[in-house]
């Protein structure tokens, strides 16, 4: 123990000699990406449309898989820039949080699953969100869609947040039909929102029907000779429930799997939303000085028909099939379009980049994570960011502790994830590492989906792989290079440093909807003081016993798949 603790202050010392000797040359390189990146600016602010998608995994798009009929995406992205060394995170909000702040997840708070409806959380209040830069400068700031960050008072909204207008849900999902969102099984109320008032009486149009409808009105009424728009459409599509109206599905009818079937549908009608957005660019004057950028949120659930195949993992996991992104850029304005780019990029680095082409200040001493990657997407030039920090959740541990197994520099039972140029490293528990192949047949054998299984996974601790020459992390390498693993244990360790306390409430009962009118709204008083930040923990109690029940849920539907691709129901 006397051994670790010295090792410990002598790590300390010698960060602190390094950070200190390489800070005038890194404001240097710093300096010079500003000033390389400004170079490669449109000369006047272009209109920014952003469309993020939920759940949509690598294999769910035409361009990876012939399955899927994506013709608007496809063609879109073969004439812009297609990213494919792109990452998002795991889960809904971490993703949006980090999108609309610029920042990973152990500066906000949020390194903890998502934001419950009933959680008294949201963003961060000190976080200058990417629509209030863009608002300094200048732009007409409108958010489409699932908002997911938290609105327990009125200052947790997108409207106090940076949006000038806001149209859409509050909570994870929602009914496509009815736009009412449950918490359990009872617990459930109305989820539509204009502005800062509930919509109601709204209930019967196709939820992404719905979405587009409001886009198209906002292009056909701003003036796109006046001052510079940025839209945000962050569609709930193709997250549950799978519900697409059945002329989507009937070209996907010789799908066998029914439930990949009505995936398929869905991202059908991404895809023709996007066209009738693109075609509202064009006929209302935006699109020749538009960017226009697509993303997923984070991987694909199989069990509810999407597919990250050939990647490993999925939805709510730290493997690449959770956190590889699908993801375009198409603009007129790329000087270098119709390519692939396999530069790293991570959904951090939409902040700055964006506030780069309005015009904004990118400095880096504001305290982002993300850097600005115009050049890249535009030129083709080196990407300027070479490792992402997937995050570090202090409360998900593994039982098992092993400081041995890290090194003494790294506690392992703590979850944890980093890519630092071709090497990835994973740390504690980083969810169910399955390889699992599209669900296209009805009788998929039993015996077959074993062949994919990891039995011994959860004796470990730490995982290291090369990402580069191995995308799809077959072949762990944390025995044959201890160095690697060493090097990588350690810049965990200097993130960790950096980290604000976990921010992960219980739940509150006065945000029962029959408390509120029968609609999620926010249910503290403006006058209300407001709590501490950082003095709000994990808490036992009400958030372990959801935690059981959400493992009880896990282990039902790895048993209800089971069943279902061995026809026993």
């Amino acid at each position: 123990m006397a051994l670790f603790v010295l090792f410990g202050l002598f790590l300390n010392l010698q960060t602190s000699a390094s950070c200190s000797g390489l800070k005038s040359s890194r404001e240097d390189d710093e300096r010079f990406r500003v000033e390389q990146a400004a170079a490669f600016r449109p000369k006047k602010p272009p209109h920014i449309i952003f469309i993020l998608t939920d759940d949509q995994g690598f294999n769910d798009i035409g361009y990876h898989s012939r399955e899927i009929r994506s013709p608007t995406l496809d063609k879109l992205a073969s004439e812009g820039v297609r990213l494919e060394n792109y990452y998002v995170q795991p889960l809904c909000t971490p993703s949006r949080s980090q999108l609309i702040t610029g920042r990973y997840q152990i500066h906000t708070g949020l390194q903890h699953s998502i934001i419950r409806p009933r959680q008294p959380n949201c963003l961060p209040m000190d976080a200058v969100t990417l629509p209030q830069r863009l608002q300094e400068a200048g732009y007409s700031t409108h958010m489409v869609g699932k908002w997911h960050l938290g609105f327990y008072r009125k200052d947790c909204l997108p409207t106090r947040r940076g949006f000038h207008t806001y149209f859409g849900s509050l909570t994870g999902s929602v009914d496509y039909y009815t736009y009412g969102s449950c918490d359990g099984k009872s617990l459930c109320g109305f989820d539509l929102h204009e502005g800062e008032s509930v919509a109601w009486g709204r209930g019967g149009k196709y939820l992404t029907h719905l979405y587009t409808q409001r886009v198209r009105k906002i292009l056909a009424t701003h003036d796109s000779s006046s001052q510079p728009l940025f839209i945000l459409l962050s569609l709930q599509a193709v997250h549950t429930p799978l519900k697409p109206p059945k002329e989507y599905i009937y070209p996907y009818r010789r799908m066998g799997n029914v439930p990949r079937r009505k995936y398929a549908a869905m991202v059908s009608i991404v895809d023709e939303a996007v066209r009738n957005i693109t075609y509202a660019l064009r006929k209302y004057g935006f699109y020749r000085n538009s960017v226009v950028i697509f993303s997923t949120d984070n991987g694909a659930q199989p069990l509810t028909g999407g597919s990250n195949w050939p990647l490993r993992g999925c939805k709510g996991t730290y493997w690449e099939g959770g956190i590889r992104g699908v993801g375009f850029v198409h603009s007129p304005l790329i000087r270098h379009r119709r390519r692939v780019s396999r530069a790293l990029i991570h959904i951090t680095d939409w902040y700055p980049t964006l506030v780069g082409l309005a015009g904004g200040n990118v400095s880096q001493h504001q305290g982002l994570d993300g850097f600005d990657i115009w050049p890249t997407i535009s030129e083709g030039k080196e990407s300027p960011r070479m490792e992402i920090l997937h995050n570090i959740d202090p409360l998900n541990r593994r039982s098992r502790s092993s400081v041995k197994e890290g090194h003494g520099l790294w506690d392992t039972a703590v979850q944890a994830a980093i890519r630092v140029g071709d090497w990835k490293l994973l740390t504690g528990d980083p969810g169910h590492g399955d390889w699992v192949p599209p669900q296209v047949l009805t009788n998929f054998h039993s015996s077959w989906w074993h062949l994919e299984r990891n039995t011994g996974e959860k004796r470990k601790s730490v995982w290291l792989f090369n990402i580069t020459g191995d995308p799809c992390e077959r072949h762990d390498l944390a025995v044959q290079r201890p160095d690697v693993v060493k090097e990588l244990l350690t810049r965990l360790a200097l993130y960790n440093r950096t980290a604000i306390p976990v921010r992960y409430p219980p739940d509150d009962s006065r945000a029962n909807p029959n408390l509120n009118g029968g609609a999620w709204r926010p249910w503290v008083g403006d006058d209300e003081e407001e709590e501490n930040w950082d003095g709000i923990y994990y808490k036992r109690g009400k958030n372990r016993k959801r935690k059981c029940r959400l493992c009880k849920l896990q282990s039902f539907f790895k048993k209800f798949n089971l069943m279902f691709l061995s026809k026993q129901i």
